[in-house]
């Protein structure tokens, strides 16, 4: 069976099956995803990292699937109804639901109308009237009696229909069918429950919608809706459209007219009684799934971006996190990530000491040398920003701002690793900490985060939380290896993302580096208690001694790779201290690539990516990223007009639009239809977190908090005015 499921995964995948083989050889061995996605390209065909998840994730699948594939075998078999036909049925099922629709009649049921009926003698009657042959009045007088309650010819008739009913209710090829055309044809009926006064959910009241054409964010926000028992739906499928399907297999020429009376009713009743309410059910659930798969992508794309926007580097932050009755909260941060220096402001509401809280930022900008101020996009986040834009204007000071999303950034202050960290500050000091870490280098600062709270999501909480929170956990691990992380400086919630590092690990090396101080190679790890070859092996070439003499340890290239790169040192005649300039590396064409290879014995992607980290070891890919947004102005709040045209940020992407900070307490709204000027089927076509996009207004809807926000007639608007 699994050379099967490798076909198929072939298949599927679009990837060569010896490919694929070797990939789920590599994983079962226990590797991790991230090293075998970097370190053995020679086996997967050079397969990136979502390629390998996706790979384990469908392997998973199809394997659970042949289990339950022999334990439905085994189960039929029991009970001695496993026909040659019908064990080629079940091998052939290619989906968990189509084993079982085949396991559906042998399932053992609680009592049913036709189970009483089977028990009052009456299944050789029903089968006589599918066959179609017989006249069910006159055969119906021969299983009259009085003791099995069977009094007269209605009441054996109707066991019989229950018995058919059943039977085609079982049949997984009418089933298989029916789903189909249900898909095509059926339709989604909302309304709000009687004496419900939420109003989160008018839209919705009457709404109505065919399946095939409804949204994933709709069907995520109708399953809220009747999950908080404020909404009630119903899928309906048109009998009219249905019963002919039915009929179609069961009433065949030969079946006399008689005969076809008693199926047809018996399939009316089927549907009614027995398909409809589990096909309802199971059409539903269908689309749930399918729209939580649409928004898990969606959350794990925006969660990536999020991670990977570029860090401001060498840049000492005053962190500030705004507020108004308890005042802004101030961290001054080295360009380390030291805390240098903590204080309180009252710049805003309701006391609005601009004057003392100017003193108290002027001492700690020059105090410090700190050249830019990282705002947190919270409550009076705002206000703030008009008062440090305004300070620095006035001051004329060589200090720029920026806006810092700081979802999260509570989560964090209050969880026990902040304690540790900074057991002397409160929630809200911990909090202006983190937010100037985020700009500084924002995944090394989000990790430390439960990637739920980071606020990129959609209908998170509408979601299963184990899958949510594994396909979350494997989106950072991602990310954090394939920028690489400093051995020396590395917080434990960093390491523990590290291959092959745990929690527990993680927490050691931090031990081992406080007990003997920095890490001199990487091979020093072995001497970490927990930390054996084989967690070696997975983690050593993501781990990075940036300040190391040995160049290979400052890059990407794996310890066991280490001959292999001193050999092409000496082939390509290069000099250590050349490494790393361009200038003094050729550029091998593919075919002198592969010469080289074949001459060393080595696989050509390794021989390739070694190269590459000659030119630039350990290079950050968030370099190529949009940089965060420096300013040292602001609009003002109340100068926020329909018509205007302004930049933002893009904080969130949904299936209906993106969500533009624009520099007021509430995101605005980009509908997808004023997104581009083509179709587009999802905003990620062409939009990512944190990049920078001019909008125009639309409208402001102050009593609700909304803001309608348009790409697209900013950008022709522009153009208008360009021509």
């Amino acid at each position: 069976m699994q050379g099967q499921i490798y076909k198929r995964l072939s298949k599927e995948l679009s990837i060569p099956e010896d490919k694929v083989v070797q990939t789920a050889q590599l994983l079962d061995e226990g590797n991790t995803v991230p090293f075998v996605a970097r370190y053995r390209k020679e086996m997967t065909g050079g397969l990136s990292d979502e390629d390998v998840r996706l790979l384990q994730e469908k392997l998973g699948q199809y394997r659970n699937l042949e289990q339950r594939r022999e334990e439905v075998i085994r189960l039929i078999d029991v009970q001695e109804a496993l026909t040659p036909e019908l064990q080629k049925q079940l091998k052939k099922a290619a989906t968990v639901t189509e084993l079982d629709d085949l396991y559906r009649p042998f399932r053992p049921k609680k009592r049913t109308r036709a189970s009483v009926a089977r028990e009052k003698g009456l299944e050789p009657l029903a089968l006589s009237i599918l066959d179609g042959s017989v006249d069910p009045e006159t055969d119906a007088g021969q299983y009259l009696d009085p003791e099995k309650e069977l009094v007269d010819s209605k009441t054996v008739l109707q066991g019989a229909s229950d018995i058919i009913a059943e039977i085609i209710s079982d049949d997984a090829a009418v089933r298989k069918s029916l789903r189909q055309l249900c898909h095509r044809i059926a339709a989604v009926e909302v309304a709000k429950k009687k004496d419900q006064e939420v109003n989160t959910y008018n839209d919705y009241d009457g709404y109505s919608e065919p399946l095939a054409k409804i949204k994933p964010h709709r069907v995520l926000a109708i399953n809220r809706g009747v999950k908080e028992k404020v909404l009630d739906y119903k899928v309906v499928i048109p009998e009219e459209k249905v019963l002919p399907v039915i009929k179609a297999k069961y009433i065949t020429g030969k079946i006399n007219e008689a005969c076809s009376e008693y199926i047809s009713a018996a399939a009316q009743d089927s549907f009614r009684r027995l398909i409809h309410p589990s096909l309802e059910k199971e059409v539903w659930l269908n689309l749930l799934e399918k729209a939580v798969e649409g928004a898990m992508v969606v959350f794990k794309e925006n969660l990536k971006k999020r991670l990977l926007v570029p860090p401001s580097r060498q840049r000492r932050v005053l962190g500030w996190d705004p507020g108004f009755r308890t005042g802004c909260k101030l961290a001054a941060v080295s360009e380390t990530g030291e805390l240098l220096d903590t204080s309180s402001v009252f710049p805003t509401a309701p006391r609005n000491d601009e004057k003392g809280a100017a003193a108290k930022v002027l001492k700690l900008l020059e105090e410090y040398n700190l050249d830019c101020v990282a705002i947190g996009n919270g409550t009076a986040s705002r206000e703030s920003e008009l008062f440090v834009a305004k300070l620095i204007k006035e001051q004329k000071l060589e200090v720029e701002y920026t806006i810092v999303n700081e979802a999260g950034a509570s989560v964090y202050s209050a969880s026990k690793a902040a304690q540790k960290e900074f057991p002397e500050l409160d929630v809200a000091e911990r909090s202006a900490v983190s937010i100037a870490r985020r700009l500084q280098d924002p995944l090394a600062e989000l990790v430390k985060i439960d990637p739920k709270a980071i606020g990129v999501g959609q209908y998170q909480h509408d979601m299963p939380a184990k899958g949510l929170d594994l396909a979350l956990q494997g989106t950072v691990e991602g990310c954090v290896n394939s920028v690489g992380v400093d051995l020396n400086s590395a917080s434990a919630a960093l390491l523990a993302y590290v291959a092959g590092i745990n929690s527990t690990v993680a927490g050691r090396i931090v031990d081992y580096r406080n007990s003997n101080g920095s890490i001199g190679a990487r091979s020093e790890l072995l001497e970490v208690s927990g930390l054996g070859p084989k967690v070696f092996k997975q983690c050593a070439g993501f781990l990075r001694l940036p300040y190391s003499d040995n160049y290979l340890e400052r890059s990407a290239v794996h310890p066991e790779s280490y001959e292999l790169a001193g050999q092409i040192m000496i082939e390509l005649e290069l000099e250590p201290e050349n490494l790393g300039r361009d200038e003094f590396v050729p550029a091998l064409s593919d075919g002198e690539i592969k010469s080289l290879a074949e001459k060393l014995q080595a696989g050509e992607p390794t021989v390739r990516d070694i190269l590459e980290e000659y030119r630039k070891p350990g290079r950050d890919p968030r370099e190529d990223l949009p940089k965060p947004v420096f300013t040292q102005s602001v609009t003002e709040l109340d100068d926020l007009k329909t018509g205007m045209t302004l930049m933002g940020i893009v904080r969130n992407i949904v299936d209906f639009g993106a969500f533009v900070d624009i520099g007021v307490h509430h995101d605005g709204l980009v509908h997808i239809s004023e997104i581009a000027d083509r179709y587009i089927k999802h905003p990620l076509e062409v939009l990512q977190i944190e990049s920078v996009v001019q909008v125009k207004i639309l409208s402001i809807d102050r009593d609700r908090n909304r803001i309608a926000l348009s790409i697209k007639q900013a950008k022709q608007a522009e153009n208008s005015d360009t021509n």
